[in-house]
């Protein structure tokens, strides 16, 4: 059994445990009488496993998209050094560094795109599991699902950015030299 005491705008919670305890044990001195605390302790423990669950997944969130910076890093730079020797080549052709920055910023971003593709479906599947974790916004928020593409774009953009600025420095002499 709860009883709950609403006290005056301004007074103190506290203060009224005693008096309280004092009314109930004046009806009935055999009602045992604990953990006497304030409604927003209360709701503050009842919320304790959802609030844990919302930040693991904040957590591994975070981690899953460093990881995917990472690695988007890793196969843009390896791409580029796997092309060093046709990247000398356009150059020696004509080939402006705009140009080579656009070609691997392209390919760079056809993969981010396809991660995102890949990622908004299961996301969009997995919607009813992720409904029990959300409050006050609807597991399928189009302003959720919006930022978060707009987040994975400009990590995707800035991943592939280093390595795509790395290939417009590419000497066509030493990349042509070097097969």
């Amino acid at each position: 059994m709860y009883l709950v005491a609403r006290t005056a705008p301004g007074g103190n919670p506290a203060e009224l445990g005693g008096s309280i305890v004092a009314a109930i044990h004046a009806v009935d001195s055999n009602v045992p009488v604990f953990e006497i605390e304030t409604m927003r302790n209360r709701l503050y423990d009842s919320l304790a496993r959802r609030r844990f669950a919302g930040t693991m997944l904040a957590a591994f969130s975070g981690f899953a998209l460093l990881l995917a910076a990472i690695g988007l890093f890793g196969v843009m730079a390896y791409l580029v050094e796997q092309s060093r020797h046709d990247i000398g080549l356009r150059m020696a052709l004509g080939a402006q560094p705009g140009d080579i920055l656009r070609l691997f910023l392209g390919q760079g971003m056809q993969l981010t795109a396809g991660g995102i593709a890949v990622g908004l479906i299961g996301a969009l599947v997995l919607t009813r599991v992720m409904t029990s974790l959300l409050f006050g916004v609807a597991a399928t928020d189009f302003l959720t699902f919006a930022s978060v593409v707009f987040i994975l774009t400009a990590v995707g953009l800035l991943a592939a950015f280093i390595p795509a600025r790395r290939a417009t420095r590419v000497d066509p002499m030493v990349a042509l030299r070097d097969e």
